[in-house]
């Protein structure tokens, strides 16, 4: 199988990194292909320029390889941090200009963009792996989880991928070696089970 993973988090070395290797090593192991992107080491640029906008604009190479890769991926898996209850802004900028219309979801025919869109992306399954900071009861008594809406229902929901795992890591400021090391097992794990070996 073909599977994308993206990470965006600005530190190298960071428990972030660790995850995103892991599920990389897993992903491999398992006999699949695998296109990885560190989207701060790459350099990636999040601002989405007017002229991107319309369904068959003229795409700069970097994203329109994103896209290729997104749209024939059989898996999607995201990692990343929760700030603020948001992917960070490359990230963010990443989904203004990769999940795009023609890439990721169209509209019908006879519905000129006020209707639902029609999910395109191949993925059997998505994963999203967080790191954060609050405790999962404060996120969800406090803030309502926001992430959990935004990539299954505002994301993957509406680009067709119906199969949804998702995992918040916390609270990694005050989490042990002995924690993060059972953590990555999780990774390892829940890759294994969305994406077993060939």
């Amino acid at each position: 199988m073909k599977i994308s993973v993206i990470l965006g988090h600005p530190r190298p070395g960071s428990f972030n990194h660790a995850i995103a290797r892991t599920a990389v090593e897993t992903l491999r192991k398992n006999g699949h292909q695998v296109f990885f992107h560190d989207l701060y080491s790459e350099s990636f640029d999040p601002l989405l320029p007017a002229g991107e906008i319309p369904r068959n604009a003229s795409l700069d190479p970097v994203v329109s390889r994103h896209c290729e890769e997104v749209s024939r991926a059989e898996g999607i898996i995201i990692v990343h941090p929760n700030w603020w209850g948001q992917p960070p802004a490359v990230l963010k900028g990443w989904v203004d200009r990769v999940i795009r219309p023609g890439a990721a979801y169209e509209f019908l025919e006879g519905d000129s963009g006020e209707g639902v869109p029609h999910g395109l992306l191949k993925a059997r399954a998505a994963l999203v792996f967080n790191t954060a900071d609050t405790p999962p009861e404060r996120e969800a008594r406090v803030f309502g989880d926001p992430l959990e809406t935004i990539w299954k229902n505002c994301i993957f929901g509406l680009c067709g991928v119906t199969k949804f795992y998702r995992r918040t890591f916390s609270v990694i400021v005050t989490s042990t070696l002995e924690e993060r090391r059972e953590w990555l097992s999780e990774v390892e794990s829940a890759v294994s089970r969305y994406f077993p070996a060939s």
